[in-house]
């Protein structure tokens, strides 16, 4: 019964959704289809999930901790004016997805690299990864596609000063911002990290049932990345227009990582070796996170090895078979309790995928993590140094770059067992939503 009554909340929320769109509909049905509407005057508070390395079991911050305790029975709070103007613009740029710097976007296609970076709200490592790209050889033919879970002005101001390559924005519609006060978002009638089962119960909060692993209650920071990354992996596959019928690969980011020049120049030829000497590779990676000082004698190597999600989620490539095999194991991960999507990937890839995943990776790298602070790093953003130690790494290894063939080092592939749960994903109405994504597009 209690499961059943999850699914309405679940489907409560797409219904929500629609009403914007017919809200919107019914108020813009004059302009022009292409037309976005205006952005809200007010930028709301950043939210405070972050999406970086993940750290270990237990070890989640408390946030609700000193919150108030929820009042059995209250009322559920209502959206205001400001947060409805927030989902009518996410629902009508999904919906109308402009495509800019690609001409007639009518006649335009992607070639075989579209790249996926989920942003949050960190707009001096996202301002890196834009420079880098800015650098790449033989950008302008890959399309960006930028997908947010924050409406920034500044880095919405960012992304428009973009005008070497096609892109395009997409916006996660079920964020923190845009349902601040209910879930998915943080429910002033939600249960504290900390509280125990039993006291949950006494208390009355709405999800006393449904503890993690650990016996903490959910905290809606950690579980938004993970909610996240899914639902733009569904999207960009099946509801992006200008990817319906794309038969090429798909590397997802983040926007802390930076990239080498000569990045999409080594990408093309490891997809050719993958063709050619490795069809058993599910995906491909751009690097690890293996500190190097010389791409001396390995800037054309690449090895396979198992994928590790500790050691290969930065640079992911993805084809749409591989896709097509996550999407089986929807049940799988949405009920993982885990609130890393990478890790939550390392347990699919050894309880319901048809194999463990073979990665094909470099082994000099041709991306790499800037970033130093975030969920799990509470120290100072240190993006100038960071992005200088990256510079200078490749500045002093440029005779190394772009190498004219590449060749297969060394085939490494091991059983690996499934990581440690971190936790944080217990609640069932995180897994209903999660399982919901592909329904409601």
């Amino acid at each position: 019964m209690r499961l059943r009554v999850y699914k309405r909340k679940v489907l409560g929320l797409a219904l929500a959704l629609a009403a914007c769109g017919v809200v919107l509909w019914s108020s813009a049905g004059r302009r022009r289809k292409s037309e976005a509407p205006p952005p809200p005057d007010a930028e709301p508070a950043r939210a405070a999930s972050r999406g970086d390395r993940p750290e270990p079991a237990g070890a989640r911050r408390a946030a609700n901790d000193s919150a108030a305790p929820p009042v059995p029975g209250a009322p559920q709070p209502e959206a205001d004016n400001l947060t409805l103007r927030y989902r009518a613009l996410v629902y009508q740029r999904n919906f109308d997805q402009p495509l800019r710097n690609a001409g007639r976007a009518g006649a335009w296609a992607p070639r075989e690299l579209v790249l996926v970076v989920q942003v949050h709200d960190r707009p001096e490592y996202l301002s890196l990864l834009l420079d880098s790209l800015r650098r790449a050889r033989g950008i302008g033919d890959v399309l960006v596609i930028f997908s947010h879970d924050v409406w920034s002005a500044e880095i919405n101001r960012l992304i428009a000063a973009v005008d070497f390559c096609p892109v395009l924005q997409v916006f996660f519609p079920f964020s923190i911002q845009l349902y601040p006060h209910e879930f998915p978002g943080s429910d002033p009638r939600d249960c504290p990290r900390d509280l125990e089962k039993k006291a949950a119960l006494r208390m009355g909060c709405i999800n006393a049932e449904y503890p993690d692993s650990f016996g903490h209650y959910r905290e809606a920071t950690f579980s938004q990345t993970k909610h996240h990354w899914w639902w733009k992996l569904h999207f960009v596959w099946e509801r992006v227009k200008v990817l319906r019928d794309y038969a090429g690969l798909i590397l997802f980011l983040e926007e802390d990582h930076y990239l080498a020049p000569d990045f999409y120049h080594v990408f093309k030829k490891m997809w050719k070796l993958k063709q050619q000497e490795c069809p058993e590779c599910d995906v491909l990676s751009l690097g690890t996170y293996t500190a190097i000082r010389s791409f001396h004698g390995i800037a054309d190597k690449v090895d396979v090895k198992t994928w590790k999600s500790t050691e290969h989620n930065m640079g992911l490539a993805l084809t749409r078979d591989a896709y097509q095999k996550l999407i089986e194991c929807t049940d799988a991960f949405c009920t993982y309790d885990d609130y890393n999507w990478d890790w939550t990937l390392q347990y699919l890839t050894v309880s319901c995928l048809p194999k463990s995943w073979k990665v094909l990776v470099p082994q000099a790298p041709r991306i790499f993590h800037a970033g130093d602070c975030g969920m799990h790093h509470k120290k100072a953003c240190r993006p100038s140094t960071q992005s200088a130690q990256i510079e200078s790494l490749l500045n002093n290894n440029k005779q190394y770059l772009f190498p004219e063939t590449l060749v297969v080092s060394e085939k490494f592939v091991a059983a690996v067992a499934p990581p440690r749960k971190n936790g944080g994903w217990g609640d069932i109405r995180d897994h209903e939503l999660c399982k919901s994504y592909r329904r409601l597009q």
